[in-house]
């Protein structure tokens, strides 16, 4: 009779797969993400309220509703939407995991952007125009520079939560590590022991995470340097 252990080292082949497919899409979606994210939290500090109230709109609606029912919205519901224009359309179920990942995620990163760069005093600023730099230039040399240092250690929170979160594109079929987990599970039914060895790849993946952005936060502090 085969012992749990043994259960889960036959399963370690398929989790592994899963874990790869796992961070790839956890590393394209906070891709996405960051750049939603910068140009949301520029439009968040922007001169202009209507910019400001529509970034202020999007973050709202993304942060206000739970993932879960935006990968819906995305995958079941953007294709029927079209299909009553006369669109045909369909998601496959890469792309619905990536769109939905990385709009939830450019929210998040936009609030932390917003108030990185807010976290700069404004006397550095004033000191960069009265040199000659414009506010673009301003905003690339001086003010986000410092304010990526300061962002590391939130946005380190947001890529362990955006990988932990992965999991939820199981709803839709991708086969990602808690997918894997659940097509495993399907063919031996051993649950306890299954997902037992997926959430310590999850968890070793979190630690090796969280590792590598304590290392980051490390090399970009000027103290360090």
């Amino acid at each position: 009779m085969e012992t749990s252990l043994g259960y889960i080292l036959d399963a370690l082949p398929a989790l592994f797969k899963g874990a790869l497919v796992t961070l790839q899409l956890t590393a394209v979606s906070v891709a996405f993400g960051s750049i939603g994210g910068i140009a949301l939290g520029i439009a968040r500090l922007s001169k202009l309220w209507p910019l400001r109230l529509l970034a202020r709109a999007y973050i709202d609606f993304f942060r206000g509703t739970p993932l879960l029912v935006q990968l819906f919205m995305i995958y079941f519901g953007g294709p029927a939407l079209l299909q009553s224009f006369g669109i045909e359309f369909s998601f496959n179920q890469w792309g619905a995991a990536v769109l939905g990942l990385a709009l939830n995620s450019a929210a998040y990163l936009a609030e932390i952007v917003r108030a990185g760069i807010q976290s700069i005093e404004v006397g550095q600023k004033e000191a960069s125009e009265s040199l000659g730099l414009s506010s673009g230039q301003t905003m690339r040399y001086v003010v986000f520079p410092q304010a990526l240092r300061r962002m590391v250690p939130p946005l380190g929170n947001e890529f362990i939560t955006l990988l932990k979160d992965t999991s939820l594109v199981a709803v839709i079929g991708y086969q990602e590590l808690f997918r894997q987990g659940q097509l495993v599970v399907a063919r031996n039914f051993r649950s306890f022991e299954i997902f037992f060895a997926v959430a310590l790849v999850y968890l070793a993946l979190n630690i090796i995470a969280s590792q590598a952005f304590s290392l980051l936060e490390r090399k970009l502090d000027p103290k360090q340097a």
